[in-house]
């Protein structure tokens, strides 16, 4: 029978490493909720995100809003060079002291969605985006690299789950931001993260997803400004059919789009979240005509 001298020790030492735990994960810094910041603290999902991204040691990697530096640290010890972009100058003092040794790191203080990859030297397919990015710029942020940046040759982030779940999503249950990436790259759902893995918690669980952008000489061939037009066009009324969404924004006629849709092979009857991506893209090509 365990004495109580023995019972106290045993417990002070549990409550001391609790202790331990919770002073290793305190924030320096208090995160701005305006600035979406959900620092990831859990170890194990940081490892998930560092293996997904496949770095080889040649590797540069532009990471979005490193916040306390957690990701950062585990991706410089394997890449050549990390970029770390941060908006919050209140954490940008406190990232170049902790890397100040560190002589593949560069903490840039930027909005990310004002970041020109260009002035950094960055080369079409020459590097990899990683982030655990702010949730509400999510579909702001994929706009932006697919239309405006350089190539990446892989992005891995950890975004909303939901959102992830909708990124992936195939027909019959096709929405527009499933279009607009999958346009540009292949997704894949690597893990899904709970809430308790960041400080503070947020109200949502997230996932790791992994974009493999699409050749660029498939993306020549296509009238990208017209493809939007196109999907934007048959999802603007949802509770419409597909081909009266298009007559109406086409202002042309019904009798017109049931041909198109003809020799698509898309059904008369169709709505826009019925549709594959290939289809989509044969339906942008024939409205053209």
């Amino acid at each position: 029978m365990m004495t109580m001298k023995k019972k106290f020790t045993t417990n002070l030492q549990i409550n001391t490493n609790k202790m331990l735990k919770i002073v290793k994960c305190k924030l320096s810094v208090a995160p701005k909720k305006s600035l979406g910041q959900n620092f990831l603290v859990n170890r194990g999902v940081l490892d998930k995100i560092v293996a997904a991204a496949e770095i080889q040691k040649d590797d540069i990697i532009l990471e979005v809003g490193p916040g306390t530096g957690n990701l950062t640290e585990k991706l410089a010890s394997v890449a050549k060079k990390v970029i770390a972009v941060e908006k919050d100058r209140r954490l940008i003092g406190q990232l170049k002291i902790k890397f100040e040794k560190n002589g593949n790191i560069e903490i840039i203080e930027k909005d990310i969605l004002k970041f020109n990859p260009e002035q950094y030297s960055l080369k079409n397919g020459g590097y990899k985006i990683v982030a655990n990015i702010p949730y509400y710029i999510t579909s702001h942020f994929l706009k932006t690299v697919f239309t405006k940046w350089l190539q990446p040759k892989l992005i891995v982030l950890m975004i909303q789950k939901e959102v992830a779940q909708r990124i992936m999503a195939k027909p019959p249950d096709m929405n527009l931001l499933a279009l607009s990436v999958q346009f540009f790259a292949n997704p894949q759902i690597i893990s899904s993260v709970s809430r308790g893995s960041f400080q503070p918690m947020p109200k949502v669980d997230s996932a790791i997803i992994k974009l493999t952008p699409k050749n660029n000489n498939r993306l020549l061939t296509i009238d990208n400004g017209h493809f939007f037009k196109v999907i934007r066009a048959g999802f603007s009324e949802k509770r419409k059919q597909l081909l009266n969404n298009l007559a109406k924004n086409f202002d042309t006629t019904k009798e017109k789009i049931k041909n198109i849709f003809s020799s698509a092979g898309i059904k008369e009857k169709a709505r826009a979240e019925n549709l594959s991506l290939q289809e989509w893209e044969k339906l942008a090509e024939l409205l053209t005509n």
